[in-house]
């Protein structure tokens, strides 16, 4: 094989090997957000089976994380990336560790499902719950759909919806709080409620930290810690400077 025909080869191998952990990542975040959805369903509709379920994926999604991680180690080792490359690993290797997460927090779901499947409740007593879980569901699902695309702006706008997570948290605490100060017998099933609910503004925040990698795969920019408004000044004025115009 020629020298220049070697060299190409090499090149062609690499970009498959970038996009082939890419693409690890999305099927990996296929397969959490399937968990989150199917654990909130568990839990409203008192499915334990479901709620079983659930939590056996936890350690499919741990081997894929594994398998991803060791991908990278050996993208890192061997081609030595630099720049946006360097970035899309340190991305991935970051975005990993929070889908890993969110497949624990799904897990819990899971058991908790189980659980409480097997108690007499009454189902309007988790309504509130379906509503968080779908907010969340879908943040996870727009983390996910711009780090596919590459998006910033869509990041930033799923970022930006984390506060409606948090919000719906802070209302059902507020309303759990009422019903046990009311009836002490509904203390139990409130801290049931709370416990998941907490753990789905968990799993929202960890979508938005997988926003925050996109725009730094993206764009080189660390936001980490910033808040929404201090993003968008930044993210506008790194625009301007790259077209041109005044900030």
């Amino acid at each position: 094989m020629e020298t220049s025909d070697l060299s190409h080869h090499i090149h062609s191998r690499y970009n498959a090997d970038l996009e082939g952990v890419r693409t690890a990542v999305l099927q990996m975040g296929g397969l959490v957000g399937q968990q989150l959805q199917n654990g909130v369903k568990a839990l409203v509709e008192g499915d334990s089976r479901l709620g079983e379920e659930v939590a056996r994926l936890d350690h499919k999604v741990n081997a894929m994380e594994v398998s991803i991680d060791d991908d990278c180690s050996r993208i890192l080792a061997t081609r030595a990336p630099t720049a946006s490359d360097l970035r899309l690993i340190v991305a991935v290797i970051k975005t990993i560790t929070d889908l890993e997460r969110i497949g624990d927090e799904a897990e819990k779901l899971g058991h908790t499902a189980a659980r409480l499947a097997s108690l007499d409740r009454t189902v309007d007593r988790y309504r509130e719950l379906k509503h968080i879980g779908g907010q969340v569901a879908e943040i996870v699902r727009g983390a996910l759909d711009a780090f596919a695309r590459l998006d910033t702006e869509a990041a930033l706008a799923v970022a930006r919806k984390d506060r409606l997570v948090d919000e719906e948290y802070e209302a059902i605490q507020r309303q759990c709080i009422t019903f046990m100060m009311e009836d002490p017998r509904t203390i139990r099933r409130a801290l049931d409620v709370l416990w998941v609910a907490r753990a789905l503004e968990r799993i929202g925040d960890h979508a938005k930290n997988i926003c925050e990698y996109v725009i730094y795969m993206v764009l080189g920019k660390d936001i980490r810690h910033l808040s929404i408004e201090d993003v968008e000044k930044q993210l506008a004025a790194l625009r301007a400077a790259r077209n041109g115009s005044p900030g």
